[in-house]
């Protein structure tokens, strides 16, 4: 199984970046598709998951701002940020949950300057 992440990058406060992960491979049925982060000499913490029934779960500082969405079919997961905020800055990792296995794609670097 491999998760492809893509679409981080440097940005100043305000602006949006739209992330990207693909899940391919052999894989039992998915449960849970989304996103975590992980800031400098912090630990990884859950930023938006999409369980199978499609509701979200957000982190409280992100909501308003961040949207996440899934495509069931490709088996692919995005993340919309909007209004960034330093505090954003952070390597963002893919995850995939199925009921027996937890997958995390390689990470991207999002940082938003102030």
């Amino acid at each position: 199984v491999q998760l492809q992440a893509s679409g981080g990058g440097l940005v100043q406060a305000g602006d949006s970046l739209r992330l990207s992960c693909a899940a391919s491979g052999r894989f039992a049925s998915i449960l849970a598709m989304g996103w975590y982060r992980q800031a400098p000499g912090k630990q990884r913490e859950m930023v938006a998951v999409v369980n199978s029934g499609g509701s979200t779960l957000y982190k409280d500082s992100v909501k308003g701002r961040f949207v996440a969405s899934r495509d069931n079919a490709k088996n692919t997961v995005s993340l919309q940020m909007d209004s960034l905020r330093p505090e954003d800055t952070a390597v963002y990792y893919c995850h995939v949950r199925t009921g027996t296995m937890v997958y995390w794609g390689q990470g991207t670097l999002v940082t938003v300057s102030s």
